[in-house]
Formats: structure tokens, sequence, C-alpha cells
């Protein structure tokens, strides 16, 4: 499928998706959203791809925002439901998806775009990029989950003076917030995903979608942890990855999963 706003390449069991608007700093406006969310669920459909690797165009920006020119004007209800469907539509739809979705964060990430990489599974960031939540400064707050999904990542007290403050924070600081999980050159960014796209390609798909639906439920109001993780576990014995998986480890050989 063709798009105007991203680029979508599998090689290897790796799905690349770049956010291609680099005059506006790759910021998402509604048809960028709509067709992100069209890359990922076809990414996901797809039998060959492994793991999705998220990241933008150019040597600047991730994602250095929303379009704020297309909301500048809204009102109440307009807002709400601008929030709500892009929840819906990419941010929650990301955050859940059972392939494996790395943000590789290749410069600013700000507002919109920091919530996007948030919603990733987890990020790896070059060390020009820049990260912060500056809603506040326009007289709004984040609105595609940014007060629920910073607090997860860094607790509490950080995102409430991060969001207040509508400051940015280096890529290092970032690390050790635990915002980010590694912290790469910008020319080695990709290279690095990659590398530990590889690496969770060998494992089996099946047990990585049940270990994501269970690591989300410990984050979801009136849901059980313990019991996703009890019942996710229980079904993996169903599963010929498993049957795989525990066979090649008697036999001391390397397994090779078929993904069902």
């Amino acid at each position: 499928m063709s798009y105007k706003n991203i680029i979508s390449e599998e090689n290897n069991g790796i799905t690349t998706i770049t956010i291609n608007r680099p005059k506006k700093l790759n910021a998402l406006n509604r048809e960028t959203i709509e067709e992100l969310h069209e890359a990922f669920h076809d990414a996901n459909e797809d039998t060959n791809t492994k793991v999705i690797i998220l990241t933008g165009s150019g040597e600047k920006a991730f994602v250095a925002g929303a379009d704020i020119s297309e909301f500048a004007d809204f009102d109440v209800n307009e807002g709400t439901a601008l929030a709500a469907k892009g929840q819906e539509l990419l941010f929650d739809f990301v955050e859940n998806l059972p392939t494996p979705v790395i943000a590789a964060v290749n410069g600013f990430a700000l507002g919109g775009g920091l919530e996007l990489a948030m919603a990733c599974h987890f990020r790896i960031a070059s060390d020009n990029a820049k990260m912060g939540l500056p809603e506040v400064s326009l007289g709004v707050i984040p609105g595609y989950g940014g007060t629920q999904r910073l607090p997860q990542l860094v607790g509490k007290g950080l995102a409430m003076e991060m969001i207040m403050t509508a400051s940015m924070i280096d890529a290092n600081k970032a690390l050790s917030y635990g915002l980010v999980n590694h912290v790469t050159k910008q020319e080695e960014l990709l290279t690095f995903c990659q590398k530990i796209s590889t690496k969770i390609s060998t494992n089996s798909s099946i047990a990585i979608s049940a270990a994501i639906r269970a690591i989300n439920a410990n984050f979801k109001d009136g849901v059980n942890g313990y019991n996703v993780e009890v019942n996710e576990f229980g079904k993996c014995f169903g599963t010929e990855d498993f049957e795989e998986g525990t066979t090649a480890f008697l036999e001391k050989r390397k397994a090779d999963f078929p993904g069902n």
C-alpha cells in the first residue's frame, strides 16, 4: 500500500515504519494518524513481520508534536473527540498490538510525538534526541495518553514536573529516568534497533504476544494482572510453539518456532 505521509518497508522479518513529513518535523496530523493505523494493522497481519520499528525521517525529529494548525479553533466537543479518536485509532492500538513495536527516537519527540513513542513497547533514542510534553504552554494538557503513560514509565513526581514545566529533557536524562532503554549515536540507531529486533524474532511470537497482554494488564483499572498472566501462561501450553520450544530444549538444539 502506498502512503502520503509515511513509508513502510519489511526486510528479514522487521517492518520499519517511517513518518515522512520532514518539512513539518514529522508532526502528526489526522491523515498521518490514519495512515499509521493502517500501516501498523497491515504489519501486524503480515506473517513475515516479527517486529516493528517506528522512526521519523531526517535527522532532526522523531515526531515534533501534533499539527496544531488542525485543531487551534476546536471547541470542547471537538477537542474531546480529537483525543478519543486518536487514542483509539493509534496510541492505544499500538500499545496493545501483539507484534512488538520499538520506537527509534531519532530527534525531537515532543507532545504527541513523545506520546506515540510511549505507546510503543519500548524506546531507543539517538544521542541528539529531546523529549517533552509542552502542552500546558499552549493552554492544554497531553491528550493522547501522556498523563497516563509518562507516570507509568518515570514515576508520578518526575511526570508531574515534566508536564507542569513543559520542559524538554535530553536522551541521557531520559535514560536515567527510565523513559528510554538505550541511547546510541544517531548513525547507529536503526542498526541497534535491528539487532534487538533480530534477537526478539528468534523467540516465540505467540509467547511474546501473550507477554505483551499480561504486562499491559497490570496497568488497566479493574484488571488483575496476575490472573491474566496465569491464563496466558496456561494458553501457551496448547501452542505448537511451546511444543517446539520445550522439545528443542530437551534435544539441546535451537528452536524453530512455527508461530502458532
